[in-house]
């Protein structure tokens, strides 16, 4: 793999932690504890090795500069924002989420969880859209 492929690995363990997510949520609902966890799991797997490839990758290139003009950029610039700010709480609130699962602190663990899914599925999606927008757009 090269330096230049990371990107597009990037938008795939993105889009791979957004699909477990989803799953981890449908089989909790669904009563199936044990698929639920091996998801959750999964997706925090995909997402560490997600963020060791985006760290490897800025490491050696830097920051990319969007380079389109108009509203385009404003939508852009929008959604990196809030992306970028709401990704710096995921591994804290993973983390904890975690913690609280593995310590079969159930009921603060769903409190906590309410919270957590939706910012990380939106980081998650949002990532994919970025990279769409900076690379492929």
């Amino acid at each position: 793999m090269k330096l230049r492929d990371l990107p597009t690995v990037n938008a795939i363990l993105n889009a791979t932690a957004a699909t477990l997510l989803l799953l981890g949520y449908t089989w909790i609902r669904q009563g199936k504890k044990e698929a639920h966890r091996k998801a959750m799991l999964g997706a925090c797997a995909v997402s560490a090795l997600f963020l060791l490839c985006y760290l490897i990758y800025h490491f050696q290139v830097g920051s990319v500069k969007f380079q389109k003009t108009g509203p385009i950029r404003t939508v852009y610039f929008a959604i990196l924002m809030s992306h970028t700010a709401l990704a710096a709480t995921v591994p804290v609130l993973a983390i904890l989420t975690l913690r609280l699962a593995f310590t079969e602190r159930f009921s603060r663990h769903r409190a906590l969880a309410r919270w957590t899914l939706p910012i990380w599925m939106y980081v998650s999606v949002t990532g994919v859209l970025v990279y769409w927008m900076l690379y492929r757009l």
